[in-house]
């Protein structure tokens, strides 16, 4: 009897150590999701709660509808919160979803965690133009700047609106069109100050930026 229980204690003594020694579950990360601003698609999430300062996190992505889901090169085991997905998708007219699981070395691992469907066409934000102003006899020359990325993305399709705006708090509208960035503001008053903001327009998209920062200027 003595060597059975005996037997018996050290069979569950061994079961609590293979237990112990056997992978261990993370909790996958959260909040995983693409922040997008003038086409450049940045993937982030949150880590795991209680989860190590040293995991490292393995990031897939796909096209809407297809099967398979292919890794990301340079976000393979990296330590960062976010992945730059900008050139994987990168085409308009598709739909895209990415996943990502943490893990923690030697062999503890995640679930995926996945990101909601994303369209760089319809979830990007627009950024608004840079405004310069130079004053001169004949008005205002106004001219906008926008984003780089985006000039190379949409050159063809970015609109301008300019807003300028008196002190005596009555405001107009001027629009300029594709390709074009500069614009003259004439027939002023004399030695009044105006204001100005910025912004930009895809109308194909229905999408705006929001206004620039003032910029104020007092006329000759």
């Amino acid at each position: 009897m003595t060597r059975l229980l005996l037997g018996a204690v050290l069979l569950g003594n061994l079961g609590v150590c293979v237990t112990a020694q056997g992978p261990v579950m993370l909790a996958p990360p959260s909040q995983v999701r693409f922040d997008s601003v003038d086409y450049r698609n940045i993937l982030q999430w949150t880590p795991p709660a209680n989860g190590s300062s040293s995991l490292q996190y393995y990031v897939q992505w796909k096209i809407y509808g297809e099967p398979q889901w292919l890794d990301v090169d340079g976000c393979q085991g990296i330590q960062k919160h976010q992945c730059d997905l900008s050139d994987l998708t990168s085409d308009l007219r598709e739909w895209y979803y990415a996943r990502v699981h943490a893990s923690s070395l030697p062999s503890s691992k995640s679930a995926w965690a996945l990101s909601p469907r994303f369209s760089p066409r319809w979830d990007t934000k627009i950024s608004s133009p840079v405004l310069k102003l130079n004053l001169t006899e004949q008005g205002i020359v106004v001219r906008v700047r926008p984003p780089r990325l985006l000039v190379r993305k949409l050159h063809s399709s970015l609109h301008y609106k300019i807003y300028l705006k008196h002190t005596s708090g009555e405001e107009k509208v001027f629009e300029m069109g594709c390709c074009s960035n500069k614009l003259t503001l004439r027939e002023l008053k004399h030695k009044a100050k105006y204001c100005l903001q910025a912004q930009t327009m895809i109308p194909l998209q229905t999408k705006r930026s929001v206004r620039s920062p003032e910029k104020c200027v007092t006329t000759l």
